[in-house]
This record gives C-alpha cells, structure tokens and sequence, in this order.
C-alpha cells in the first residue's frame, strides 16, 4: 500500500455521464453503473446486477471503502427493471439501501444466490418476489432464463462467514445470451459454464481488487480474459464489459492498473478467436448499444496522458 501510495485514487474526476436509458429497453445494451452494478438490456427487458448505488460499500454511513467516483444515478432514477440478480452477500455487491428502495418502487423479481433470500426478507421484500437458485438450477424471469453458474469466491456480512452462496448468472433469451460473473478467482467452473449455457454475446467480468495475498478469489486481468475464453467455447468471440474496477479502492494496486492490464491481454490475442479486441470500457453511466457499437472510445481513465 505504502509502494502504490495516493495512485491508488484518480488525480482528476473521474468522467461520470449522467445516463439516458430511453423510453423502451433495447436489443442488447449495457449501462456500467460502477463496481458491478450494471444495467442490461437484454430483447427488450431490463436486468440490474449487483446494486450498489450508496457512497460507501460498508454497514456503515460513516466508515468503510469510499466510493471514488459518484454514482451515475440513485435508486428512484432508474427506470422500469425487470429482474435484479445478486452474485453474493459481500457489502459491495448486496446494498440494504439501495435493494430495499427498489423493493418499494420497482415491480421487480430479485433473482439470488441460495441462502440471500434471508437477506431480502429480513428487510421486508415480500418472498413471492425472490427466485433462489442453487448452482445449475434456472428459472424464467421476464421472458429470460436464469441460470446460477459456480464461480470461486466466498460469501458473508458482518461476522457471519459462508452462510451463503456465491454464483455467477447466465442469463438468456431467445436471440441473446449474457454472462455476469460477479466476484471469482480463476476457477475451470467458468470452461463448465460455457460448455452448458455459452456462448455469450456480452460477458462481464470481474478485473480488479486483485493481490497475490487472496489469489483465489479475485481474478487478475489477465485471468478474466482466460475465463472469458473459457466462457465462449467454439471459437465464438464475445464483446467483454470489464468490472468490478475504478469505483472502490479494494487492493493494493493503482486505481487504473486492471484496466490497462486488462487492454493489453487483449491486445496480445489480436487474431485468437474468443474476445474482441476492443472491449467495451465506457465511462461510469454511459450507454452502450452493442447492437450498433463499433469499438473505440476515448481511454478516460488515462488522466493527463497517463493512466494512474
């Protein structure tokens, strides 16, 4: 920590774009709300992932991790969802506030991992609401199967530790198929989820908060770019949304590292069937129609020229 000092936060604002959803959900698009929390268009239905939305990632208002930029959008802007999936329990992947806010104002199901309904009950959302998988099983939601994928990981709030599932999410329509792959370590679990349910036209990904002290459990770039592969056998290429990265500082590396060691894995499997060259890195709130996008972009996490 002492090594990366102060690089380990933006030295300019990060770029948030305030997004535009737009009256209707799309064919296939994306909208990176920061951390894991994504907003997906999948044939017309609208999937939020992993809901973080607060300034802190802790039970606590006034202690824990920071966000360090602002969020893109609170809880009432959001616009119609579907489905809410969670990928575990962890403080910034399953936010009371913000879950609580959607149980009120969306007419949503919240589709989770086995044993984080308890979670969703005890804060009041209605059990008739939650759709709890275990690894394998799948449900339709919406018009979209669900399926929960194993990932390696653990789980736990508070003191409580491993009291409940951690999953990755498959999440397919008739013309469409999306990967969210929460929080994992390197794992071959990701080959068996692209055997069973790929390949996938947008995978997400987990980047950043990597360390060689907890290697099995967050995947470094380059090994989301391996799980990527793994994930879309037969040589079918995917568009790849790196996350997980540049909005809480969780590990000892410098703010903008995952994604610039990310790129360049990339980079090297230029002419390799398996991920686009041109991953999809928008800015915090920035829509993207995969359906229409043609790569590109401007590197706004390089601040100055050069990335922190």
């Amino acid at each position: 920590m002492r090594r990366v000092g102060d690089r380990r936060r933006p030295a300019r604002a990060v770029p948030v774009i305030v997004p535009d959803f737009g009256a209707a959900a799309g064919e296939s698009a994306a909208t990176w709300l920061g951390h894991a929390t994504v907003l997906l268009e999948i044939e017309g239905r609208r999937v939020l992932t992993d809901p973080v939305l607060r300034e802190r990632c802790s039970p606590s208002r006034w202690i824990g991790p920071r966000r360090l930029h602002r969020p893109p959008v609170m809880a009432s802007g959001l616009p119609q969802i579907d489905a809410v999936v969670i990928s575990h329990d962890h403080y910034d992947h399953l936010e009371r506030a913000t879950v609580v806010r959607l149980a009120r104002t969306q007419d949503c199901t919240f589709i989770v991992p086995m044993g984080v309904a308890a979670h969703l009950r005890k804060w009041g959302i209605d059990g008739a609401r939650i759709v709890e998988l275990d690894w394998g099983a799948s449900a339709v939601v919406a018009g979209l199967s669900f399926t929960s994928c194993e990932v390696r990981h653990f789980s736990g709030r508070g003191l409580r530790r491993d009291g409940t599932q951690w999953a990755g999410w498959s999440m397919a329509g008739a013309r469409k198929r999306v990967f969210f792959g929460g929080d994992s370590g390197g794992t071959t679990a990701f080959a068996a989820a692209g055997d069973a349910h790929g390949p996938f036209d947008l995978t997400v990904l987990p980047i950043g908060a990597y360390s060689a002290l907890w290697p099995d459990i967050h995947m470094t770039p380059e090994e989301a770019v391996a799980a990527c592969v793994d994930l879309n056998p037969g040589g079918r290429t995917t568009t790849l949304l790196p996350v997980h990265w540049a909005t809480f500082d969780l590990a000892p590396h410098t703010w903008s590292e995952p994604i610039v060691r990310l790129l360049e894995a990339v980079r090297g499997r230029a002419g390799a069937p398996g991920v686009r060259t041109d991953a999809v890195v928008p800015p915090p709130g920035r829509r993207v129609d995969l359906e229409s996008w043609a790569g590109g972009g401007e590197p706004w996490w390089s601040q100055d020229g050069i990335a922190d």
